[in-house]
């Protein structure tokens, strides 16, 4: 009894420690995006589909940064993107959940600003598959960006964020991986584990890793 209760105290602790040094953890730079090659334009329109079946094969660093920039990359010297935005607002920001952690993607800088220091796969969707993905991203609307929102904003909101995950869908048919974007989520559970601001509203998610063979 006593000998479970010293194991217990010591696993307690070691868990504590990792969770801190974990959130204590700088930023993590990605590799420059590659913004060249891939398949033609119209193969992968020809082939993209949604897929709710992964494998648990991680993605490299280097596929993480090229799906982040197809996605909603910069693309212009002006700071302008690879995804439309109204008014170049760029509203909507990029959260990107790993087995490692939880982070936010800072596309000016391309790197990952860490945000929990735990797997929230599962949390980003209602669905059992989400869990699986080597990450899933989730779309947030700042909404301090664009004055507070409310009426057409909200409807442009939604129009940009389609926009952002419809580059995903064609980049994972170039690439080979499986991908599908996602409504269904228990937004305040996800939202304060991601530490939202009341002005940041959760829009979609979106599961993304190799398909399961």
């Amino acid at each position: 009894m006593r000998t479970e209760l010293v194991r217990s105290i010591i696993l307690t602790a070691i868990m504590v420690t990792f969770a801190s040094v974990a959130s204590a953890a700088g930023p993590i730079k990605l590799p420059e995006p590659r913004t060249d090659g891939g398949k033609p334009l119209m193969q992968v329109l020809k082939s993209r589909v949604s897929m709710r079946s992964f494998s648990d094969e991680k993605l490299s660093p280097q596929m993480l940064s090229d799906l982040l920039w197809a996605g909603f990359g910069v693309s212009r010297a002006d700071g302008r993107r690879t995804a439309p935005s109204a008014r170049n607002s760029q509203e909507i920001c990029i959260y990107v959940a790993t087995p490692d952690g939880a982070f936010l993607w800072d596309a000016q800088k391309n790197q990952l600003e860490p945000v929990a220091a735990k797997d929230l796969r599962a949390m980003t969707g209602t669905q059992p598959y989400v869990g699986d993905a080597a990450v899933n991203l989730i779309y947030v609307a700042d909404y301090s960006k664009i004055g507070g929102g409310g009426g057409m904003w909200d409807m442009l909101v939604g129009a940009d964020t389609g926009a952002i995950f419809e580059n995903v869908y064609l980049f994972c048919a170039s690439e080979g991986l499986a991908t599908v974007a996602r409504a269904g989520i228990d937004r305040d559970a996800l939202a304060r584990e991601l530490k939202l601001k009341s002005d940041q509203k959760i829009v979609m998610a979106q599961s993304v890793g190799y398909p399961k063979k």
